[in-house]
């Protein structure tokens, strides 16, 4: 079994209700642009989706003017009837290399001397204290099966159509979940207010979730689903313990008890604000720059190497493109840095496991039949330029897969 998580949070968005404008950012081929950055003021916009769209509200717009910026392409400035005119869709022009126009030297910029200014102007660019951040939150989930399997071997007291019965309504159940392709979205709207690294806090202005309950297919509803079904091909009126390999499960299950629970389940839709600012506040300190931080990591040359790649322009200023790759074994990730030439900033992380790398992992296969590996975690963080020269999370995405095997025999114990 595999599992998914992608989580994306776009920072700095005012969501009212008024007319909305949507629209699609193309390259000179008519290739969607994702990640572009579409400025309706000083300090407010949006950013363009993997498609390229994005969707403004009008009376947001300053000055019935929008300022488009993306890594790659050289910036634009239109207007709202500029759009309208064009069917909604604006082209960026790729930007030029200008590289031999810069560097006078045949050499090809240093990367490890580039990462060294990154680290010495951390202070001046980011500043991770004292701030309130308006964000647009997502988190998206979903179960991908490669093989499931449900049967019951041996039934004391069990009659063979009984049997017959349980291990047929096992194998319908287990068809639905291999091809249900279940999606759970959650999104919430909200203000984090950082004091600093360890006290923020959260509120939250809107908060909805959308799953189709019946194909609801988490690990834990799958052992739900399982155990409600054979329960009704057992005696109804005893009340049953489960024993899976060596370990008891001291719950006490039954028929009656279990239905009890669905009729309960009244709260599906309420929201456990901890765990929402834990979540938000994760994907930010990942993008912070305080020690021991996913961005510190990535860029201490202690654990990784650095290779030049190439030059690129944002919003008219030249932009190095670093790669890099594990240097020691407990270093993960691989991916890529964008560096701006003027400030030495990161404004672009986008990052994968390394080649052969694997995060938290553990195998009991033989002893109580379980396998897991964190097989996936890879994402792009974006940062925005602000008023004081200063620059934030704009915009993080990150998307993690697990693997999980699980092969261990259970028994009802009546009681």
């Amino acid at each position: 079994m595999k599992t998914f998580l992608s989580i994306f949070a776009i920072l700095a968005v005012n969501l009212i209700f008024s007319q909305s404008l949507t629209v699609k950012i193309v390259d000179a081929d008519n290739n969607p642009i994702p990640f572009a950055t579409v400025q309706t003021g000083e300090n407010s916009g949006v950013i363009t989706n993997e498609e390229g769209f994005f969707t403004i509200y009008i009376e947001d717009v300053v000055s019935n003017e929008l300022k488009l910026s993306c890594l790659g392409f050289s910036s634009r400035t239109v207007t709202i009837d500029d759009v309208k005119s064009s069917n909604n869709i604006i082209v960026l022009d790729e930007f030029i290399d200008e590289l031999g126009k810069v560097f006078l030297s045949t050499s090809t910029p240093n990367a490890l001397e580039i990462i060294e200014k990154v680290n010495r102007n951390l202070s001046k660019n980011y500043n991770n204290e004292n701030q309130t951040l308006n964000f647009f939150h997502r988190n998206t989930a979903y179960a991908d099966f490669d093989r499931f399997e449900a049967k019951v071997t041996k039934a004391s007291g069990m009659r063979k159509k009984q049997h017959e019965g349980v291990n047929k309504s096992l194998d319908s159940l287990t068809q639905n979940i291999i091809n249900s392709n279940t999606v759970y979205f959650q999104n919430y709207l909200g203000d984090l207010m950082v004091e600093n690294s360890k006290n923020t806090k959260l509120n939250v202005h809107k908060a909805t979730s959308l799953v189709d309950k019946s194909n609801n297919f988490s690990l834990d509803n799958v052992q739900t689903k399982a155990q409600d079904l054979i329960l009704k091909y057992l005696d109804t009126t005893l009340t049953y313990k489960l024993k899976t390999g060596l370990i008891r499960i001291e719950d006490s299950l039954s028929l009656k008890s279990n239905n009890d629970k669905e009729e309960d389940k009244d709260d599906d839709n309420m929201y456990d604000v901890k765990n929402l600012k834990g979540e938000t506040h994760g994907l930010l300190h990942d993008a912070q720059t305080y020690n021991n931080t996913f961005l510190r990591k990535i860029i201490n040359p202690d654990l990784y190497k650095y290779e030049f790649v190439d030059v690129t322009g944002f919003n008219g200023e030249l932009v190095y493109i670093i790669a890099f790759k594990p240097r020691r074994a407990k270093s993960k990730y691989a991916g890529t840095l964008y560096i701006t030439d003027e400030s030495y900033a990161v404004i672009k992380l986008e990052y994968d496991y390394g080649k052969g790398k694997r995060g938290e992992k553990f195998n009991l296969k033989l002893l109580l039949g379980i396998k897991y590996i964190e097989n996936i975690k890879k994402g792009t963080i974006i940062f925005q330029r602000n008023a004081d020269s200063t620059y934030s999370p704009k915009y993080i995405n990150q998307e993690e897969g697990r693997y999980f095997y699980v092969n261990r025999p259970i028994k009802f114990i009546s009681h």
